[in-house]
């Protein structure tokens, strides 16, 4: 199923450079710029109490976007640059790539784990160590994945779940060029033991 992709609203920007960023900054903006799609640049601007929320958040730069603009057709897009003040750490100038359907694009997809009543090594008392709650995948913009499913039925105590366990959406494949560890199914008896040599030390 393709991931709903949330709005991101920016105001249209009018002149460019930095006299008029600094015109910006000074309203409480953040300026900013779209670019690519061999389209000519848009000049944007947020207001910074939303956009720094929205950068709390997490997974900013990660995440593909729909933005609007009025007067302006949404467009897909991903931040490729958030450019911070060196003393204060908050916004002060933020980039955007257009997107098409077809474009390729690294997007972190959460991890959902399914059949945990039918894992034989969680009844016997294993607990499940998620080593990766998301994973980062090439992915087509058109067709984002909500989540990758990891089916633990049949898993006994010590079992690993590595990248190439798991059957991806198709056309999507990891960022990262070796079978890495998504989860395992460790024993009680293990995590206290390593608890109390922490402790020890």
């Amino acid at each position: 199923m393709a991931k709903e992709i949330p709005d991101l609203v920016a105001e249209p920007r009018a002149g460019t450079g930095k006299g008029a960023a600094r015109q910006a900054r000074r309203a409480g903006k953040v300026p900013g710029i779209v670019y690519g799609d061999n389209k000519d640049p848009v000049s944007i601007q947020f207001d910074f109490n939303k956009l720094l929320t929205t950068l709390r958040a997490g997974r900013f730069m990660s995440t593909l976007w729909n933005l609007k603009v009025e007067g302006q057709d949404d467009v897909r897009v991903v931040c490729r640059g958030v450019q911070r003040d060196v003393v204060k750490d908050l916004p002060i100038h933020i980039d955007f790539m257009r997107l098409r359907r077809t474009s390729k694009v690294n997007l972190f997809i959460p991890v959902e784990f399914i059949n945990q009543d039918k894992c034989p090594g969680l009844k016997r008392g294993g607990t499940l160590v998620t080593v990766r709650a998301e994973v980062e995948l090439m992915v087509t913009a058109g067709d984002i994945p909500d989540h990758i499913t990891v089916d633990l039925e049949g898993l006994d105590v010590g079992a690993t779940i590595h990248i190439e366990d798991v059957k991806l959406p198709e056309g999507a494949k990891p960022t990262i060029d070796r079978n890495f560890v998504i989860a395992n199914i460790a024993a009680p008896s293990a995590l206290r033991s390593d608890e109390a040599e922490e402790a020890a030390e």
